[in-house]
């Protein structure tokens, strides 16, 4: 009998001034329901300042055009899953 295998992780990078990191394996959607995938390891960054010529993947157009965006997660309350 063969053992259930595991799903890799995904990573989701929020990175200061910049794009989403993710690091797959993902299947993203369009607004068509499109598929793209991203293989286990794989790295795409994310367009977050709304300027890609390439959405939704990152085309660093937030190197040029302003964009400014440095947040954390909150941390969970004391006794909270998180």
């Amino acid at each position: 009998m063969t053992e259930p295998v595991s799903p890799a992780a995904v990573t989701i990078t929020v990175r200061d001034d910049a794009s989403y990191r993710v690091v797959g394996p993902i299947t993203l959607l369009d607004g068509e329901g499109t598929a793209f995938e991203v293989e286990a390891g794989r790295t795409v960054s994310l367009c977050r300042c709304g300027g890609s010529a390439t959405k939704p993947f990152c085309d660093s157009s937030h190197r040029t055009n302003g964009f400014s965006s440095v947040v954390r997660a909150p941390r969970p309350a004391s006794g909270e899953a998180g």
